[in-house]
């Protein structure tokens, strides 16, 4: 089935975040998301799955291990399993990004502090 943000399962996350997922398959989860300037979700990480990150549009943030990346539009980062990590849009745009997830992060996630 071909699927798009107007025909996805949507949900919100955080204050003012938004996500669809494209993929909701156990052995690999793709969700769309997008992030407005001046938000971040909570420090985490994954016992099993690894994520790959791709931003569509607008400059991520991703601090991965303590360490901060600035993941720009056509371009990802690799988060591996135990990664402990934060996306954020410390941009002044909204940011829209995929998250792919092997397997699927339901069930795998454990927040920090």
């Amino acid at each position: 089935m071909k699927r798009n943000i107007d025909n996805a399962e949507h949900y919100n996350w955080g204050s003012e975040c938004d996500g669809w997922i494209l993929s909701p398959r156990p052995e690999m989860m793709v969700i769309q998301e997008r992030m407005p300037p001046a938000t971040a979700e909570k420090r985490h990480y994954h016992n099993v799955a690894r994520q790959f990150f791709y931003v569509l549009s607008g400059e991520l943030t991703m601090e991965l291990d303590g360490t901060y990346h600035s993941i720009p539009s056509m371009s990802g980062i690799e988060i591996p399993p135990l990664g402990r990590h934060q996306a954020r849009n410390d941009s002044d745009a909204d940011v829209h990004f995929l998250v792919i997830s092997s397997p699927t992060t339901r069930g795998d996630r454990v927040d920090l502090e």
